[in-house]
């Protein structure tokens, strides 16, 4: 009895939801078991134990089996890759083999005869059985086989030349893509690839924290290949080896397309590279996917409609300031606004926008750019950062010739964002007439939902200055798959918001520091602190105490 049957006859689904599953699988040749699956009509698991029961197999949890080094080695990588199916131990001369596709049981003769054992058989769950390859075997293990076998010849004959061809093989374009698709799965927002005397060093930063991807210790054999790869998908000069590189890759995976800026730079022992994966569906982002609280959304939402004046976010590198912009430029742009924009690099594509890049080898700065987009008649401007003097005062007079200007500026608080204008030369009384609101921020880590669970935490490990009543709960993820045993998934921001008002403009032309300016705002209720924000977040159990500390103490 086929397993659609099967199925059918255990009132799993209805004759309806079979038939338009058939027809599906004629169109595309899928297993019928995994379009019922994609198509939501059945729960993974319940098909699994049916597919169990119709073969006599057990089926066992995957994510819960510890299997001995020595077990793993049995198969080489190539055909764990090639048969989806892992063996996880061997007692009495019978080998037990996990699969998720028991459909391709004469597969299996191969395997008796590679380990001159009896096959046992039993059931996994598909991505279950893909998470554990990748664990124990690496990204790219089973590439890595084939691709050492014809290295030692290739080299000998000529390695300048074995190394441009090595980097146009199959093989290394699979490698290559392979670590990139994990980096994504992974949700990293950059890929390092660090050269050292003995080994390549692939890490990922993974919601701001670097961890050290799943890769077999061969990888260093193919290093010069990868990079001489990642120039070619870049558009860079493969040849050269003794100065920086810049350039950008169009990826897609699943679907998805995504912008790889790539970074090249020689090192002591080859070629370094990053490469920042940016998703150009982030871009879509609105501010009420940011983690603002309704407070502080409510003030930049009035501010961001205003007509005229400078609107500052703050914070530093990697703190989620151009995501905020991006996500404020989503919220106001429309057929009856125009909006430019001049950024280094530009990250996103927003339609409806008018982005320039900056080009220092021409001459076009921000303040260059500035001067010539305020001949376009544009309505809202953003400039991606202020760093000097004469970019802040291009901005001020486009504020106070009536138009909307954004930027960033590297500040550790709102109150600073003032007084750091001044520290750059610009006069009082034009910070004070056009600065109107600056948002500070940083980014922390989420719980994750899969192992979350409340504790009671000892008063001595909070800061001081942190509300908790006796016997109160806090969250804390335990670390699980889904989150690469950190106990955290995901980010958030954390929001300050600083509304210029006449007393504080007084104080700003007064020449006060940043403390003065802040406490006469937070008297009068006109800043919301990021420590408040940071804490009512690990109050509510999104993220950790521990994450507010740290991201408050950069």
């Amino acid at each position: 009895m086929g397993i659609g049957a099967l199925l059918l006859d255990r009132g799993l689904i209805s004759r309806e939801q079979l038939e338009e599953a058939l027809a599906q699988q004629q169109a595309s040749g899928e297993r019928l078991d995994r379009i019922l699956v994609r198509m939501g009509l059945v729960d993974a698991e319940r098909v699994l134990h049916v597919i169990g029961d119709q073969f006599h197999m057990p089926v066992i949890d995957l994510a819960s089996v510890e299997v001995k080094p020595e077990v793993l080695q049995i198969l080489p990588a190539k055909l764990v890759y090639r048969q989806n199916c892992v063996p996880i131990s061997r007692e009495n001369g019978t080998l037990r083999v996990a699969t998720s596709d028991p459909f391709e049981l004469p597969g299996l003769d191969e395997l008796r005869l590679l380990t001159g054992c009896s096959i046992e058989v039993v059931l996994a769950d598909d991505d279950e059985l893909r998470n554990f390859i990748r664990a124990h075997y690496g990204v790219g293990s089973d590439t890595l086989d084939e691709m050492s076998a014809g290295l030692a010849a290739k080299a000998e004959a000529d390695p300048a030349q074995a190394e441009v061809e090595q980097a146009q093989e199959a093989s290394v374009i699979k490698l290559v893509n392979d670590v990139l698709a994990e980096a994504i799965t992974e949700r990293a927002t950059d890929v390092h690839i660090e050269p050292y005397e003995r080994e390549l060093l692939v890490r990922y930063r993974i919601d701001g924290v670097l961890q050290r991807a799943n890769v077999p210790a061969t990888i260093n054999r193919f290093a010069a290949a990868i990079v001489s790869r990642l120039k070619i998908m870049a558009s860079l000069n493969i040849a050269e080896k003794r100065k920086p590189q810049d350039g950008r890759i169009t990826f897609k995976h699943k679907g998805r397309e995504y912008d790889l800026r790539v970074s090249v730079i020689p090192m002591l022992f080859g070629e370094g590279v990053v490469l920042r994966i940016l998703n150009k569906s982030a871009v879509m982002l609105g501010l009420a996917d940011l983690g603002m609280p309704r407070h502080v959304a409510d003030i930049w939402e009035r501010m961001i409609l205003r007509p005229h004046g400078i609107l500052l976010v703050t914070g530093p590198t990697g703190s989620g300031k151009s995501t905020t912009l991006y996500a404020s430029l989503n919220t106001i742009v429309s057929d009856a606004v125009k909006v430019i924009t001049v950024e280094d690099p530009v990250e996103y594509h927003v339609p409806g926008v008018n982005q320039i890049q900056v080009n220092h080898k021409v001459g076009l700065d921000f303040a260059e750019g500035l001067r010539s987009i305020l001949r376009h008649d544009p309505d809202v401007v953003m400039i991606g950062e202020i760093r000097d003097k004469e970019t802040a005062e291009t901005a001020i007079q486009a504020s106070l010739t009536g138009h909307l200007v954004f930027s960033t500026l590297h500040t550790n608080d709102a109150p600073g964002a003032a007084t750091r204008l001044l520290d750059m030369g610009v006069e009082p009384f034009l910070v004070a007439s056009s600065l109107e609101c600056v948002l500070a921020q940083r980014l922390v880590r989420r719980v994750c939902q899969e192992c979350s669970a409340p504790y009671v935490p000892d008063h001595a490990d909070l800061p001081p200055d942190f509300a908790l009543a006796e016997g109160q709960t806090l969250v804390r993820g335990a670390g699980c798959r889904s989150c690469r045993n950190t106990g955290y998934r995901g980010r958030l921001g954390v929001y300050e918001v600083l509304r210029m008002t006449d007393e504080l403009r007084e104080r700003v032309m007064e020449r006060v520091n940043a403390h003065r300016i802040a406490a006469a705002a937070e008297k009068s209720g006109d800043l919301y602190r990021l420590r408040q924000d940071g804490y009512a977040k690990a109050l509510a159990g999104v993220t950790t105490i521990e994450e507010v500390a740290a991201a408050l103490a950069t």
